[in-house]
């Protein structure tokens, strides 16, 4: 039963559609590290500096204190004291990456269909030097047909 469910495991596997979905979770993994590193590294620093030098990652809110009362300086002094807060700066930092990633995206899509696009295009273009409309059935047929496969009518050989 082990060797069966093995065996099945391995055709799944292999297929290509499982395959080619590991590949995109693996490169999306990557390019989310990317972007996250984009938004950290890149964007935030300036829109800080623009917005008076304030860290977004630092921008939260107490909602219940901890075991200490002194403000805290970071998210992180917050939490090591066991305070509960809202996480403002984080968020817009995930929504902020969000957006980077949906755009992206959104590009690789449209360029995705415009070669598809070109690609059937060309396709098209092929078909139809080879092949002529049957004016009794309205199917394409080989353009040196002298009767049509469908209908069996009798063609001109004027076209």
């Amino acid at each position: 039963m082990l060797k069966a469910w093995l065996r099945e495991f391995e055709k799944f596997a292999m297929r290509g559609n499982a395959i080619d979905m590991a590949v995109g979770i693996i490169i999306g993994a990557a390019f989310s590290k990317i972007v996250d590193s984009l938004v950290k590294d890149i964007i935030m620093p300036p829109l800080a500096l623009i917005l008076g030098k304030m860290d977004f990652t630092n921008l939260f809110v107490v909602l219940q204190k901890g075991s200490s009362d002194s403000p805290y300086k970071s998210l992180l002094d917050a939490q090591n004291a066991g305070a509960i807060t809202l996480n403002v700066g984080m968020f817009l930092n995930a929504l902020i990456s969000f957006i980077i990633l949906a755009f992206a995206i959104f590009i690789l899509i449209k360029f995705i269909n415009k070669l598809d696009e070109k690609i059937c295009r060309r396709e098209t273009a092929a078909v139809d030097k080879n092949t002529k409309e049957c004016p009794f059935c309205c199917s394409d047929i080989p353009i040196k047909a002298t009767r049509c496969p469908n209908c069996t009518s009798r063609l001109d050989n004027e076209e």
